[in-house]
Parts: C-alpha cells; sequence; structure tokens
C-alpha cells in the first residue's frame, strides 16, 4: 500500500543543535527528513513512489520517472526546511534503493530512463551472462548473486537493444548519483551503491574490468568513487530554490539505504541486524570478505558497508508484503493503519495456529529467476480456519522463514549470532518480534528510534561535515532506549512447528523451482 503525502513535526523545542536534511528514497515512499545530530527527528514529509509503465515499450516494462521523484523530493524538502528553518540545515544526503541507475549525458540528462527493479526485461539477459562468465564466478568476485534486476544486465541489455543509448552518454549514475547530480551538478558514485551493480571486485573496492567487458564497458565510463561522509559538492542556486534550502548547503555522499539501516542500528558485533519492511534483509557486518561454495548456494548476497574495510554479507527474503496481502484480503473492513485490531485476533490464537503451516517464497535457490513476487504457500485450512490463525500462521512462517536464513547464514559465513536487532516498519509490530524470539532462541532488540536508514544517513553526514571525528563518537551520542523479546515459555512448542515446517518445506521445494 502506497502511503500518502503529509508533513509531520516533532516537538523541536529541544532542538539547539543543527541538523541535516536526509533524503530518504524509497521504491514506495519518498522523505525528507531533518534529524538532530543526537538522531532525533525534528520534521519529515512523504510523498508516494511508485515504479511506471514504459509509454514506449512493452507491456510490463517498468521505469522510473526521475523528474518526478525530483519533484516529489523537492516538495518534501520545502516544506521540512520551511518549518525547521533553513539556516539550521548544515548538511545534506542522498540514500535510496539499489540496483537501479541510468546513462547520462555531460549535462545530466537521460540517455535512457532508469530501468526498474521490478521490470522483466533482463531475465534473458541474466541466463546470457552465465554462459559467458560461470555464476559462480560472479559470486566469488562481486559478492553478487545472478539476478535479473542486477545493474550490468541492464547495461548488457543496453548494449544489446538500445545501443546509442550507452554510446551517447558520458557516464552511468546510480539512483543516489541522479538525484546529487540535481542537487549539486557533481557526478559521483559511492562503493555502498556500486556494490548493487553486479560489477565491482568487491574484495579491492573497485570495478571489475571482467564483468563490465560483458556489458561492453570500462571502468573510465564510470564516474569518480567518493566513499560515505566524504562532501561530494555544494547545493547549487537553482536547487536551493527547488529544495527551500540556502545555496552552498554541503552535500554529504549516502548510498544504498540497506548499507545505512545496518550502520544506524546500532548493533554489537555480535547481533544479527534483521531489516524489516516488505522484504526482509538478515545481515551483519563483518571486516572479511570471503565468498564461498556455502553462501554461493545459500543465495547469499554480500555488499560494501558505509565504513570502509566492513562487508555486508545478507540474505534476502519476502516480509511484511505477507501480511499486507492478508490485510487487504481478510481485514479489508478495517483502515489501512489499524494494526492492534489485527495483531490482537492474532494473539489470541495459540502458538501452531491451529494446525496452519505457512511457507514464504525463499527457498535456497541462486538462479536469475528467483520467484521474488511469490507470497508463498498455506496449507492445513479447514472450514472452521480463522483469519487470526491464517496471520499468526504466517507471522510463525516468516520467523521460521528467519530461523532457517540464520542457518544458511552461520553455515557461510560461520557467524553464530547472539541476538537480534530489528529494525524498519516490522519492528513495530510486538506478536512478531515475541515470536521471532521464541523461534529463533535469540533475544530481540528493537530500539525506539525505528528509521535506522535515515539515522544511519544523518550521522554520516554529521561526520562529513565535521560535527564527529568517527562513527563510535557519533553513536554514543545517539537517544535510543531498547526494548528486548526474550525468548518465552513456548520456545520449546516452537522447536516442534519449525520442524514441521522444514518438513513442509522440503515435500514443497521442487514446486518453487
Amino acid at each position: 500500500m502506497i502511503p500518502q503525502k503529509g508533513l509531520i513535526v516533532k516537538e523541536v523545542m529541544w532542538i539547539k543543535d543543527d541538523l541535516v536534511l536526509v533524503l530518504d528514497c524509497g521504491s514506495t515512499n519518498l522523505r525528507a527528513i531533518a534529524i538532530d545530530s543526537a538522531g532525533r527527528t525534528a520534521a519529515e514529509s512523504s510523498r508516494p513512489n511508485q515504479s511506471c509503465p514504459q509509454t514506449d515499450g512493452r507491456p510490463g516494462w517498468l521505469i522510473w520517472n526521475i523528474e518526478e521523484i525530483w519533484h516529489r523530493l523537492s516538495e518534501a524538502s520545502r516544506e521540512v526546511s520551511k518549518e525547521v528553518g533553513t539556516r539550521n540545515i548544515k548538511a545534506i544526503i542522498v540514500t535510496t534503493w539499489g540496483a537501479d541507475g541510468a546513462p547520462v549525458k555531460r549535462d545530466g540528462s537521460l540517455t535512457y530512463p532508469p530501468i526498474s527493479w521490478q521490470c522483466p526485461r533482463t531475465l534473458e539477459i541474466a541466463t546470457e551472462i552465465t554462459k559467458r562468465v560461470t555464476a559462480w564466478e560472479i559470486f566469488r568476485i562481486t559478492g553478487y548473486q545472478t539476478l535479473s534486476f542486477n545493474t550490468l544486465l541492464k547495461m548488457a541489455w543496453l548494449r544489446q537493444h538500445v545501443p546509442k543509448a550507452l554510446d551517447e552518454a558520458y557516464t552511468w549514475l546510480m539512483m543516489p548519483g541522479l538525484l546529487v547530480h540535481r542537487l549539486t551538478e557533481k557526478f559521483h558514485i559511492d562503493p555502498t551503491s556500486g556494490s548493487t551493480m553486479m560489477a565491482m571486485d568487491l574484495a579491492k573496492r573497485d570495478w571489475s574490468e571482467l564483468l563490465l567487458e560483458l556489458a561492453g564497458l570500462d571502468p573510465g565510463f564510470l564516474p569518480e568513487w567518493y566513499e560515505p561522509g566524504q562532501i561530494v559538492g555544494y547545493l547549487t542556486q537553482k536547487a536551493g530554490r527547488m529544495c527551500g534550502l540556502l545555496a552552498g548547503v554541503p552535500v554529504v555522499v549516502g548510498g544504498h539505504d540497506t548499507q545505512f539501516a545496518l550502520a544506524g542500528s546500532g548493533a554489537g558485533p555480535d547481533e544479527s541486524i534483521l531489516s524489516s519492511g516488505t522484504w526482509e534483509i538478515l545481515s551483519f557486518r563483518t571486516g572479511r570478505f570471503e565468498p564461498n561454495r556455502a553462501g554461493f548456494e545459500g543465495g547469499l548476497i554480500i555488499e560494501a558497508d558505509v565504513q570502509r574495510d566492513l562487508w555486508n554479507p545478507q540474505l534476502l527474503m519476502i516480509g511484511s508484503a505477507v501480511l499486507e496481502w492478508l490485510r487487504e484480503k481478510f481485514f479489508s473492513e478495517l483502515r489501512i493503519n489499524e494494526y492492534d485490531a489485527i495483531i490482537g485476533e492474532a494473539e489470541n490464537v495459540a502458538p501452531g495456529a491451529g494446525g496452519l503451516t505457512f511457507i514464504p517464497s525463499f527457498v535456497r535457490d541462486s538462479g536469475p529467476t528467483k520467484r521474488f513476487g511469490t507470497l508463498g504457500t498455506i496449507l492445513g485450512l479447514t472450514l472452521q480456519t480463522s483469519r487470526g490463525q491464517i496471520y499468526r500462521a504466517a507471522l510463525e512462517g516468516l520467523s521460521s522463514q528467519l530461523k532457517e536464513a540464520f542457518h544458511i547464514l552461520s553455515e557461510a559465513t560461520s557467524f553464530e549470532a547472539k541476538g537480534i536487532r530489528v529494525v524498519g516498519g516490522g519492528s513495530k509490530n510486538n506478536l512478531w518480534n515475541q515470536i521471532r524470539a521464541d523461534v529463533t532462541g535469540l533475544p530481540v532488540d528493537v530500539t525506539s528510534q525505528k528509521e535506522a536508514t535515515a539515522l544511519g544517513a544523518a550521522l554520516t553526514a554529521f561526520i562529513g561535515i565535521g560535527k564527529y571525528r568517527s562513527w563510535e563518537e557519533a553513536q554514543k551520542t545517539v537517544c535510543q532506549e531498547v526494548r528486548r523479546f526474550e525468548p518465552s515459555s513456548n520456545r520449546s512448542l516452537y522447536e516442534d512447528i519449525f520442524r514441521r515446517y522444514v518438513m513442509v518445506l522440503n515435500d514443497l521445494k521442487p514446486f518453487y523451482r
């Protein structure tokens, strides 16, 4: 469900500090958020976002309208700056989703629109690529699985079908770069975004000539590297008028939203981080890049961390998209935000959900056609099954999926988590948090600051303008309360439920392929 636009103003009397403006651009929601150096939100404004059909393309082809995105972000920025005062905003930083970008001319104009990660046009390219370089070799170099939405495959598709778009381009910009160019007129790319392209030699934090050659490109085509926290440029007069900000404000390098959520989570070295939203990403931060067969076969992805010399092994799973589907189909009389009523019905259902087993669409599959749009399977339905049982079964199935992901992560990396730090919208569901703890047997920590991506980006910006000297210093100043969910007396019961889940999953795997 796409959120509606609106301005949210916090109590700003306590803010006596400078602010940074985070432009947090998601594929369903565009936000401008003013945050102080202790991580507190002063004001935020949001607008809906979604990909759109390509009018001159085939049915089902999807692109992003970058001008519309820029217009909506500028509008949100004007609302926030008007509320908090333009002179209080000392830096700007952009964070967006990964994988998508576009070729541009020297003036920043597009030679082809950004192809959406939801677009199916690159499915055949994904299969063709692995005939030239094996999927295992690609993973060993880039840390990435050969998935149809990878940026390199879009580049290869353009080379085959619209070569003029690449031949006439000066460079390629990922989504953060496209927006930063509108703010500063500067070209750049950061490693967190670059690592989502399937084109980096991740161990070197630089480009792979072998992979770029698959699209007929070389490293010279791509923009200059900038690390998160560096100042890439300053707000132009034109952009200042658009965004309601003062010209000359420094623009600090941001990047891929997933990595900033990890950085902003406050997780300790022995904690895993679960970024829970429409999709869930289970990850941790490590100083080792060690791609191996276990990780490759388990569907692991490895990306570059916000900080140099750190990497983020992670597993992507379906998340609250399942719960939104259930809300729409079984609780349609409730308003969009009436989640408490739904959760209340599920709380009145005993563990085991009356014998229902829900299997999400997460399987050990490293192929290019993995079905990211599939919700899953529900078994055990009877004429007496209630909607509360179905909702609880979904929470139990998603939590069992999480436990399965922990097994893969441990097998591939030897990381043994002592706890789970949950961030994102899915962290607000306390019943889900308790079931996560019961199923995994690990304590689940949820912080008072649910917007870890915006917090991670804000702290990066404050480091960039010299407010803090290091990440350690910045994180010590953040005002965060932590609520812990310990495994309950239902722990042993959930061990039986998980065994049932695994048995059903193994039976269903041939049908998921």
